[in-house]
């Protein structure tokens, strides 16, 4: 490796995750020589995503079961940019009052947000497994809306679920979608999800879209909202110039959460 400073053990496993994610089989001498560090070092790591069921180990490596290949996926996007997430969760909570009924959907960001809301005395409506056993965990009430279940994202979707979500009407909304431009919105590249966006979205009273910095200027292959549909953003670094001018324009509120709790 090029870089002076030794990768640590997070960094390390999530390397070997996606290149396992996309080669299916991952070797230890070549991880071993693309990191710089001991083959006895990525066993261990190797041992470790065994023992949590993400890889199976085999003779000089390791290798993703097609059964996990999903779980995998949304492990590895679950890891990404965790810090942004939890100072954007920290943010959307100030916004939340005792008493309401909060609406999630199944992001990765929201589902941050869904790990500290017992700080307050809500209830919750969630579409996803994930926020669904975060808040038994924690002793907050809910409901899980139903569906055909959608892998990739561990959620709920299709004609049942939109049915069902047409019937609530929660307080609140968040959201997140993989990327935002003025031009095309908030999009998502998964068919069913974005329809289940939608309908979460149509039911709020107020709807906030939780975006970290990462998301702005992309673009994915369906629009789920546009700014016209959307109260708040709430992101944890400034957006691009366009970005700000077309949150002007719609009047939409901009948070930026500051990673030592400030706005």
């Amino acid at each position: 490796m090029t870089n002076t400073a030794a990768p640590t053990g997070s960094e390390r496993q999530q390397l070997i995750l996606r290149r396992a994610l996309a080669e299916r089989v991952v070797r230890i001498r070549d991880v071993a020589a693309e990191l710089g560090v001991h083959e006895m070092t990525v066993r261990r790591d190797l041992d470790a995503l065994a023992e949590q069921g993400l890889l199976e180990r085999i003779h000089g490596g390791a290798r993703v079961l097609e059964k996990t290949s999903e779980e995998l996926s949304h492990h590895l996007r679950a890891a990404k940019n965790t810090g942004a997430k939890e100072q954007i969760a920290r943010a959307a909570l100030g916004f939340i009052q005792d008493g309401e009924v909060i609406g999630l959907d199944a992001s990765t960001t929201a589902l941050s947000l869904a790990r500290i809301l017992h700080a307050r005395q809500v209830t919750a409506i969630v579409t996803s497994l994930d926020a669904a056993n975060t808040l038994a965990a924690n002793g907050v009430p809910f409901a899980l809306v139903g569906g055909n279940f959608h892998a990739p994202a561990r959620s709920f979707v299709g004609a049942f679920f939109m049915d069902m979500m047409s019937r609530l009407h929660p307080d609140r909304v968040f959201f997140s979608a993989k990327a935002y431009s003025p031009a095309l919105g908030f999009t998502d590249p998964h068919l069913p999800e974005v329809g289940a966006k939608q309908a979460l979205i149509r039911s709020g009273g107020t709807v906030t879209a939780l975006i970290d910095h990462s998301k702005f200027g992309g673009r994915a292959l369906a629009t789920i909202a546009t700014l016209d549909h959307v109260d708040t953003v709430i992101t944890d670094q400034p957006p691009p110039a366009e970005t700000l001018q077309a949150l002007r324009e719609a009047d939409v509120g901009l948070i930026v959460a500051a990673g030592n709790g400030g706005t």
